[in-house]
């Protein structure tokens, strides 16, 4: 039984976006009124066997965050907003992502449950770096991976990383893949897997 538990157990609704890149899931541990501490160091445990580099926060709040530093695995918070213009944190998030990504990082991305927030903020993220070509498609392969539809709120999020990329404030070259970063070293291309 000690085997078992070694290797952690993974997070509940665990996706992958890019496989083997880029995944989302719930907050480690549960949400709020659920959140188990034992739980959240057996998930951080499995994230860290799994080689994830990083957790990516997008709570409005800091939870989690030294845990997953305890857990030796680093971690950065963009806390995205329930409602209204999110672009400002959608760029800063979308920026470092490419970053991250284009350095061979292996990134969860998480709220507190597998809901409109990460769903749609991930989703622009395929939008607004090119891996993408446009909104409705972009929806579609959110619901398909999450496997729930996408509400008003997560539609938003796609429609405000929609102008982002319109308004030129995008990271990846066009809808092409595999250009050079700003640090000018080629980057792997990836897609959405489902």
């Amino acid at each position: 039984m000690r085997g078992k538990w070694a290797a952690g157990i993974p997070p509940r609704n665990f996706t992958w976006v890019i496989q083997d890149q880029l995944a989302m899931s719930e907050r480690p541990g549960g949400f709020a009124p659920h959140h188990r501490r034992v739980r959240r160091q057996e998930e951080i445990i499995w994230l860290r066997v799994q080689g994830f580099s990083r957790i990516v926060s997008l709570l409005p709040s800091p939870h989690n965050l030294q845990a997953y530093e305890q857990g030796e695995v680093a971690s950065a918070h963009f806390p995205i907003p329930a409602s209204g213009d999110s672009r400002e944190a959608l760029s800063e998030l979308y920026e470092q992502l490419e970053e991250w990504l284009g350095k061979g990082e292996k990134i969860l991305v998480h709220q507190e449950e597998l809901g409109d927030g990460v769903v749609g903020a991930v989703a622009g993220f395929l939008l607004w770096s090119g891996r993408l070509p446009g909104g409705p498609q972009t929806i579609a392969v959110a619901e398909r991976l999450s496997g729930r539809q996408l509400g008003p709120s997560g539609r938003e999020l796609v429609s405000q990383a929609l102008a982002l990329k319109r308004s030129g404030n995008h990271g990846a070259a066009g809808a092409e893949r595999g250009g050079a970063d700003r640090g000018g070293t080629e980057r792997g291309g990836g897609a959405a897997s489902g």
